[in-house]
């Protein structure tokens, strides 16, 4: 396709202009939404998930998130069929678009569209860009939609261009984004190095120290080797109380003129974050609220990866901790944050989870045997030469996360000018 020169406007606000030649059809004059249970059958086929990162296979034995106690009344999914996840709309991130791959079997509350085309790659970069846009969270009147149900997916505008067209734009963005895709992979795994390698750095601090010419002795923990003669092994409940945080219901939620409840989203990469709140307005017990020098950990999440997350509260806050949180208080916060962002710490995590429960209960967190040094004047040297190292990772680590943020922004922009025709593609 050629560089277009002439324009005109779509008609629709979020489309903008579009090449004279296009036209902007409602979805339904290419789609169709005819739901296939698939019953009796259901065994025959692979079990699907639609996923941020598009539509996967997943085991039938997985027991992450909701399970069913039968797969009859799940839907087939074909291969180059669009599928839509477009429940809960209040929450932008829940919603999900993919064309899928495989054949296979997938949640009755999913939308799948279906044609006859051999090759739906086009549409699926266009409700990508609806999806980047989110543009199906305001769809339909004032305000977020709580949900889109197929009637309401297939009376959405989309471009009428040819199948020729079609191939040409879906075969450039393939190309680029795969680039894009490439180059935010690589930024992720030196990321995911940068933060291994942090972690190291604080491990051989609080298990080692800093001089390296310190008499060592036997811990008597296997994994953890050899410690500073001068160190002790000691269970985290010598070194602090613990306690698990506020229970509140639904309706005790209000705006700002409550109270905060820090939640895991509140902790991100070691600090404490604000942007996306909860306030209730329930009766909360004096040592249910947070003080400054509490480290806040998360005990529990659907995502075993986030449990044990944690950061300080360095600063006088008027807040309490939710029910999948928990506070320690220790009279040494700098250096108990830095053993449990250690090996240490992760070590004992793991062997707490089981298949169904990513839990860190306060018995096992006050039972975990850390390695401590006793001596202030050397614990204050520690957490300097932490401090030190830690920034400058993080600063390394900041500059990446930015470029990727860069990139992603970029191939949203990119799809958005090609499924709109602003960018000719030759």
């Amino acid at each position: 396709m050629l560089a277009n020169k002439e324009y005109k406007d779509s008609g629709v606000s979020w489309l903008g202009n579009i090449p004279a030649l296009w036209n902007i059809v409602k979805t339904k004059r290419h789609f169709q939404n005819e739901k296939r249970v698939a019953g009796k059958y259901a065994n025959q086929y692979e079990r699907l998930a639609l996923t941020m990162n598009g539509v996967i296979k997943r085991d039938k034995e997985d027991a992450e998130g909701l399970q069913p106690e039968s797969f009859e009344g799940y839907q087939v999914l074909e291969q180059n069929q669009l599928v839509f996840k477009l429940i809960d709309l209040e929450n932008v991130k829940t919603s999900r678009v993919g064309l899928s791959p495989y054949t296979g079997i997938v949640s009755p509350a999913y939308i799948i569209l279906h044609n006859d085309q051999q090759d739906n790659r086009f549409y699926y970069y266009y409700y990508m860009n609806m999806y980047y846009q989110e543009i199906f969270n305001y769809l339909g009147g004032e305000g977020v939609r709580s949900a889109l149900n197929a009637k309401d997916l297939l009376e959405t505008p989309i471009p009428d261009i040819s199948l020729k067209q079609q191939k040409v734009i879906a075969d450039y963005l393939d190309k680029e984004c795969a680039k894009i895709d490439s180059l935010v992979e690589k930024q992720r795994s030196i990321i995911e190095k940068l933060k291994e390698y942090k972690k190291s750095v604080i491990t051989e601090a609080v298990t080692r120290g800093l001089d390296p010419a310190a008499p060592m002795k036997d811990s008597g923990i296997e994994w953890i080797g050899k410690i500073p003669a001068h160190w002790e092994i000691r269970r985290i409940k010598t070194l602090g109380e613990y306690r698990n945080g506020l229970t509140y219901n639904p309706e005790n939620m209000v705006g700002e003129e409550g109270t905060l409840v820090l939640r895991s989203s509140n902790v991100q990469n070691g600090k404490l974050v604000f942007e996306d709140n909860i306030f209730v307005n329930s009766e909360i017990p004096d040592q249910l609220f947070v003080r400054k020098g509490d480290i806040i950990i998360c005990s529990r999440n659907g995502s075993r990866e986030l449990v044990g997350k944690n950061a300080v509260v360095k600063e006088d806050l008027h807040a309490s901790f939710g029910a999948f949180m928990m506070v320690f208080r220790s009279r040494y916060p700098e250096y108990m944050s830095y053993i449990l962002n250690s090996a240490i710490f992760n070590y004992y995590l793991s062997s707490f989870f089981t298949s169904t429960i990513n839990q860190l209960t306060g018995s096992n967190f006050g039972n975990m045997r850390i390695v401590f040094c006793p001596d202030k004047k050397e614990q204050d040297e520690i957490i300097e030469y932490l401090d030190h190292k830690c920034e400058a990772i993080d600063e390394v680590i900041e500059k990446r996360e930015k470029l990727i943020g860069l990139l992603i922004e970029y191939k949203k922009s990119l799809i958005y000018e090609c499924v709109t025709g602003k960018k000719g593609v030759a």
